[in-house]
């Protein structure tokens, strides 16, 4: 059988917003805490890979799909393992039980990046990763770029600052998904709706004291939400997608 790693998580009130469904940004802290988690157990966690490698990890894309909203109080038991995929990106899946009954699923893609170049490492350098992996509990599921529409509204300029900044001197990734749920408005349409799913591109690091301007587009239930930094480049993709709930469901 595969290898996979086990973890409980709670939905503290940091992680809840508005009618106490967990923010899609907290809903990724506990996905990115599980997968930090697992690293350190399987010794490839990041203090690790700079001192062996000269390298940190990366997160590139993310992608979790819910069957209902994770709520404040619940306590939620996330397994998750690697693909053992020998390339330059190594993919981390997740499954999310509440009470030993699935409640979704969750996909991520990471590089291995040189500290100072910033250039990737090829993952079969890395002994620990290439050992293990999660063989028949694989999906299937690959995190493809992310298709913005045409028709895109700029709604607002966001600049980054202390607070948005992690321990390896860029915005964290679960900031993205706030500014993300920030341009479409969430609290407006949670009364009886919840983020069935998100996926979030990061395209290029961003730094304190950068501003992005956010673009907003819709398509039925999907939220597109696109980052362009002050001399155009892109920083991010997103789509929220939001289905109809109550808490009698």
């Amino acid at each position: 059988m595969g290898t996979f790693f086990e973890t409980t998580a709670h939905v503290g009130a940091g992680d809840a917003g508005p009618y106490l469904q967990c923010r899609p940004s907290g809903v990724l802290n506990l996905l990115q805490e599980a997968a930090t988690e697992a690293a350190c157990a399987f010794h490839a966690s990041g203090p690790e890979m700079l001192e062996k490698y000269h390298a940190l990890w990366m997160v590139t894309r993310m992608w979790y799909r819910l069957d209902r909203p994770l709520l404040w109080n619940e306590e939620v038991t996330i397994r998750t393992w690697h693909r053992a995929d020998r390339g330059a990106m190594l993919y981390r899946d997740f499954d999310l039980y509440v009470n030993g009954a699935p409640v979704g699923e969750a996909v991520s893609a990471w590089v291995l990046v040189d500290v100072e170049s910033r250039k990737l490492l090829k993952l079969s350098t890395v002994e620990n990763v290439m050992k293990s992996g999660g063989e028949e509990l694989c999906k299937e599921r690959k995190l493809t770029k992310v298709r913005m529409p045409q028709d895109m509204t700029l709604v607002e300029e966001r600049r980054f600052h202390y607070s948005d900044i992690d321990c390896n001197g860029h915005v964290n990734n679960v900031r993205y998904a706030d500014l993300a749920a920030d341009a479409v408005g969430l609290e407006k349409v949670l009364a009886d709706h919840f983020v069935s799913s998100v996926q979030i591109g990061y395209l290029k690091e961003c730094m304190a004291g950068e501003s992005l301007q956010i673009y907003v587009g819709s398509q039925g239930q999907e939220r597109f939400v696109h980052g362009v930094a002050e001399k155009g480049d892109s920083r991010f993709d997103a789509i929220l997608t939001l289905d109809n709930w109550s808490k009698e469901d």
